[in-house]
């Protein structure tokens, strides 16, 4: 067996990197809270219509404070990022509108919403026009973007951060700022979206301090901390979230309505402990690379590459490798360490698709959880790690259950 225990002195640089970030992140959730003047009073949930519920309103006045935005939907009506996306998209495109994606195609489970199947539900069967630009060497395709844009007949740009299931790098904060600065050289008023699932807090600065009209994101992801047990958010100009909360909700009723039922607890808990969270998700995905790469196999992003989110993509070349590594990530799990995950359909997917998770909360990918579709050149995604304590064991399960094959 491999000594996998002992390599934090090569990745303590990396660490200490990681660690600044989740400092300065914790301060900006702290600030939020202070600001806000948080109290206990705020975990009471209300039921029903959920009028008047002060936690719920509280939480999205922090949320707007953290995204530096004018307003924001935090909601646990949500049942996925995908829902808020979802959402999103409904709420502020109508018929004959054209939204554009210019990180190419979105993430599998947009499929069904945009139209790309033919759903009778989808974008598309309301007459919403899709459209399309490929990266280019993982960077915009700033040339072709701005050409588009100067047709002046878009209603919707969107920009999906996280890398799906490519092998494409995620999109950096650096390069969401360039895009949309050239976008805005060319254009005031299409509505710029950003898809931040797996991003937030692993960088100082979020989408929506660098132009974003709406930024999007789950709660069993990265700000949710472990702890929240469903939901998610989008953040942005008042106008558009009044908008998407209409169409989560009922038209005349919007942010009004909507009862926490308990959730606005867990939901701050989440948020105080992400910056925490997030800093040892990454930790565990550097240490998951630096073993894997030094194994041979291809890593992206690199151990010692700047991270954009808490992804790691391990491509195996080789069906029994990803299924034997995802096992391992079962077994290495808390929950349900037992059981042995097998490739099946999913709600979503065209693809079987092969999923550990182990977790606290059903679909978790904060917590330590690993999934990939049965298709060459058969890649795991690695996500999460509540501590990196516990991340790094699993991870040594895994690459255990690895070596076996």
């Amino acid at each position: 067996m491999h000594n996998y225990w002992n390599v934090e002195d090569e990745l303590k640089p990396v660490f200490e990197n990681i660690d600044n970030v989740c400092f300065f992140n914790s301060r900006k959730v702290i600030e939020a809270f202070w600001k806000e003047n948080v109290s206990e009073q705020h975990f009471n949930g209300t039921t029903g219509y959920g009028y008047g519920d002060a936690g719920r309103d509280t939480i999205e006045r922090i949320f707007a404070r953290i995204f530096k935005t004018e307003d924001a939907l935090v909601r646990n009506q949500f049942i996925s990022g995908t829902h808020a996306l979802s959402t999103a998209f409904f709420g502020v495109l109508r018929p004959n509108d054209i939204m554009l994606s210019i990180t190419g195609k979105p993430y599998d489970t947009l499929d069904s919403v945009i139209g790309f199947n033919d759903n009778p539900s989808s974008l598309n069967a309301f007459g919403i026009k899709y459209e399309q630009i490929d990266l280019i060497n993982d960077d915009f395709d700033y040339e072709k973007i701005v050409k588009r844009v100067k047709e002046n007949d878009l209603k919707l740009i969107a920009i999906q951060r996280s890398k799906g299931y490519s092998l494409r790098k995620s999109i950096g904060i650096e390069n969401v700022k360039k895009v949309i600065e050239e976008i805005r050289k060319v254009n005031k008023d299409v509505i710029i979206m950003v898809d931040n699932c797996y991003c937030e807090f692993v960088d100082t600065v979020e989408p929506s301090e660098v132009g974003a009209d709406l930024c999007v994101g789950s709660l069993i992801k990265n700000l949710g901390g472990g702890i929240a047990t469903n939901g998610a958010y989008i953040v942005g100009r008042k106008d558009l979230i009044h908008l998407c909360s209409e169409r989560l909700n009922v038209a005349g009723e919007a942010k009004e309505v909507g009862p926490s039922l308990g959730a606005n607890r867990n939901i701050l808990l989440g948020l105080y402990l992400a910056p925490s969270v997030v800093a040892s998700a990454l930790k565990t995905g550097v240490f998951a690379a630096y073993i894997l790469e030094n194994l041979g196999y291809a890593v992206e992003p690199k151990w010692n590459e700047k991270r954009n989110d808490i992804v790691t993509a391990i491509t195996f070349r080789n069906k029994d490798k990803l299924i034997a590594f995802v096992k391992g990530i079962q077994q290495g799990s808390a929950i349900d360490s037992f059981a042995l995950p097998e490739a099946s359909p999913m709600p979503g997917y065209d693809d079987e698709i092969i999923m550990a998770s182990g977790s606290f909360t059903q679909g978790s990918s904060i917590e330590l959880s690993c999934d990939g579709p049965i298709r060459e050149p058969y890649v795991a995604y690695l996500q999460g790690g509540l501590t990196y304590e516990y991340g790094k064991i699993g991870i040594i399960k895994a690459l255990e259950n690895l070596e076996k094959k």
